[in-house]
Order: C-alpha cells, then sequence, then structure tokens
C-alpha cells in the first residue's frame, strides 16, 4: 500500500503593515497646508473692526474674488498691499479688462465714515465692477 506524506501547512497571519500609503497621503496633506495657509492669513493682517450681522450659512466662493480693505484711518488696501486713491482707479481699471472679472470683497472698518466706502464703490460703479461683497463679521 502506497502512503503519500505531506507537511502540514499552517496560515499564519501577516503580521506586517504597508504604511507606505499612508506616509505619502499625510506628507502630500501637510504640503497643500503650508502652500495654503499664508494665503489664508494674508488679508487678515490689516487691523480691521467688521459690522456684525447674526450668524447664518456660508456658501463657498464659486469665482475669482480680490479683496480691497479701508482700515479706520482711510487707507486702501488691494489685497494687503497699500495703495493710495489714484493707484486703486488703476487697479481696478485692470480688473474690469479681465474676461471675467472678479467678485470684488469690500472690508471696511467698523468706525470708518461711510463716505470713505462709497468713494470706494462709487469707482467700482464707474468700472462696472458691480459684483461686490460687503465683509461683516458674525456675532
Amino acid at each position: 500500500m502506497a502512503r503519500i506524506f505531506r507537511r502540514q501547512r499552517s496560515l499564519h497571519p501577516v503580521a506586517e503593515l504597508n504604511v507606505t500609503n499612508m506616509v505619502d497621503l499625510g506628507f502630500t496633506l501637510l504640503v497643500i497646508f503650508m502652500i495654503t495657509t499664508p494665503l489664508i492669513q494674508q488679508e487678515q493682517t490689516i487691523p480691521l473692526n467688521l459690522p456684525g450681522e447674526s450668524k447664518k450659512a456660508q456658501q463657498p466662493p464659486k469665482d475669482d474674488f480680490q479683496s480691497i480693505s479701508i482700515d479706520q484711518n482711510a487707507n486702501i488696501y488691494v489685497g494687503s498691499k497699500r495703495v493710495s486713491f489714484p493707484e486703486l482707479g488703476k487697479t481696478l481699471d485692470e480688473f474690469a479688462a479681465r474676461p471675467k472679472p472678479p467678485v470684488i470683497r469690500l472690508r471696511g472698518d467698523m468706525t470708518l465714515q461711510y463716505q470713505q466706502i462709497v468713494k470706494v464703490m462709487d469707482e467700482l460703479m464707474k468700472r462696472n465692477l458691480t459684483r461686490i461683497s460687503l465683509d461683516t463679521e458674525t456675532k
């Protein structure tokens, strides 16, 4: 009688975990946050007391936007760059010349005279930049 000899095979659990993909994902997220954080903080360096409004759901911006800030001393900033009133006109001309003009985020200090904001809005209207968002602070 013939006999077959076989080794008993036992299934061993794999005790290794491949973390290469997770490390790559972690580094990718780190790079993304390192790039976007300075862009977010850029316009928040101008000290403004924004007027308040009640809390509501925010919608994410869909279009390109440019921020114009006016501090309590009536200094005008486009983004984080301080400009004079004639330079503001030139910058707005550049915005109006684009194929798709940006949304203008107008940020005025709460203690500022309303006339200063109206002057900037008048310059925007002269150049047909009618997509304006007035930034406020939620309370």
